[in-house]
């Protein structure tokens, strides 16, 4: 089992309502590819970070192998969430990859 965990900060001139609509949407948009992407076994967005936070975002997900997470970036279903509901509206990405 792999995990790929995502941390994501939001660009600087979305308000907080955008900021907000921007969450709702990263978390809906990824969280709807469980089911439709082979070897992805679970996926979970946090998007309500303790103010210590110095992250917006969290992505939390779980794939069968390392093959299915390379599988998983190219995957027609989450390139479109990741072009519509994330990379449009983050400034910065920091990722971890590991065995599990």
């Amino acid at each position: 089992m792999v995990k790929h965990v995502i941390l994501w900060q939001l660009n600087d001139e979305l308000s907080n309502e955008e900021k907000n609509e921007v969450k709702a949407g990263i978390k809906t948009g990824l969280e709807s590819l469980k089911g439709k992407i082979p070897g992805l076994t679970d996926i979970k967005v946090e998007a309500a970070p303790l103010a210590s936070s110095n992250a917006d975002v969290m992505l939390d997900s779980t794939f069968e192998n390392e093959e299915a997470l390379k599988n998983y970036a190219v995957h027609p279903e989450h390139v479109a969430v990741a072009d519509g509901k994330v990379r449009p509206y983050t400034k910065s990405r920091v990722c971890m990859d590991f065995e599990i």
